[in-house]
């Protein structure tokens, strides 16, 4: 969570105001809680002319599963929602795992073997 997130959340807590919904990650469907890892995804790669297009905000761990397994190029062109995200079937055993942990939890990602490195 970034620090400007933390100083709303603490503001609000401290005028009282009711908690925000915690949202569920659009792509493992576990629910982000205020203290666990998180960042905005393009749903199409700025690179690729989504600077002003949507963003959802997903598990930092999850972003990390997207952007180690896809490239700029397919995630711009066949995978620019968190449904198409979820139907393809090299995220599926990625989300079948990451389902039966707390939604806290973040460990680090490695780039899958069968991607082709951006240079060539």
């Amino acid at each position: 969570m970034s620090r400007r997130h933390e100083r709303r959340a603490a503001r609000q807590e401290r005028q009282g105001a009711p908690p925000a919904e915690v949202p569920p990650c659009p792509l493992c469907l576990r629910p982000i809680p205020p203290g666990a890892r998180a960042s905005r995804h393009h749903l199409v790669p700025r690179l690729k002319g989504g600077t002003h297009q949507g963003t959802v905000l997903l598990h930092h761990i999850c972003h990390q599963a997207v952007h180690a397994r896809f490239t700029e190029a397919e995630l711009a062109r066949d995978l620019a929602d968190p449904a198409a995200l979820r139907a393809e079937p090299r995220m599926a055993g990625f989300l079948s795992w990451v389902a039966g942990k707390p939604p806290e939890f973040h460990a680090p990602t490695r780039a899958a073997r069968d991607r082709t490195p951006k240079w060539r």
